[in-house]
């Protein structure tokens, strides 16, 4: 899977990101390449990825929640990020 270091749109990024964490579900690729891609892509591209403590609206949509909460623990594992569980259950929902 070829990856770019840097990306146009959040649509192409959620492109990516669903790619790398569906061939790490399917044994295509190994946990740690999987972990230094979403490392190197939020590296280049944090702005597209993160804004104001949780995931772009557009992330959310396209990659959606299973997707999205592995990449959380590969960037706070790597101390990208301090917040996790931005996916908390809320009451009423």
């Amino acid at each position: 899977m070829e990856i770019k270091l840097f990306y146009k749109t959040q649509r192409e990024l959620a492109t990516v990101i669903n790619g790398v964490v569906d061939g790490y579900w399917a044994n295509l690729i190994t946990e740690e390449d999987m972990i230094s891609k979403v490392s190197s892509i939020y590296t280049n591209n944090p702005m597209k990825i993160w804004k104001e403590n949780e995931f772009t609206t557009i992330l959310k949509q396209q990659c959606g929640k299973r997707r999205l909460e592995v990449i959380e623990k590969v960037l706070h594992m790597n101390g990208m990020i301090n917040d996790i569980n931005c996916f908390e259950v809320k009451a009423g929902s």
